[in-house]
């Protein structure tokens, strides 16, 4: 990827992945104070998807070698737990929904 490198289209890439991990925190922040139990579940939702996402740059990231396989295991670890709490957090959130109904 040599031609990768030389243009700097890892921008592209890390830029990408600036943008879905940093709205991953700023939609929990959305939903820790939405207004109904609707909306904070639409936020966790839009999160859950934005940590996917990023699991997705990063993952593109190190298949152009742009991250070392220790860097990448270390930060997709930790975006894989990331993923895990906030579909628990979902799931959670539906199941009261549907009882309550």
């Amino acid at each position: 990827m040599p031609f990768l490198r030389e243009s700097r289209q890892e921008f592209v890439l890390t830029k990408q992945l600036l943008r879905s991990g940093t709205s991953i925190g700023a939609n929990v922040e959305e939903a820790i104070g939405g207004i109904s139990r609707a909306d904070f579940s639409a936020k966790i939702s839009i999160a859950y998807k934005e940590a996917r996402e990023t699991s997705y740059w990063l993952k593109l990231l190190r298949a152009t070698e742009y991250l070392t396989e220790e860097s990448f295991h270390s930060v997709h670890n930790d975006c894989e737990e990331v993923c895990r709490i906030l579909r628990a957090i979902l799931n959670t959130t539906r199941r009261s929904d549907l009882v309550k109904n």
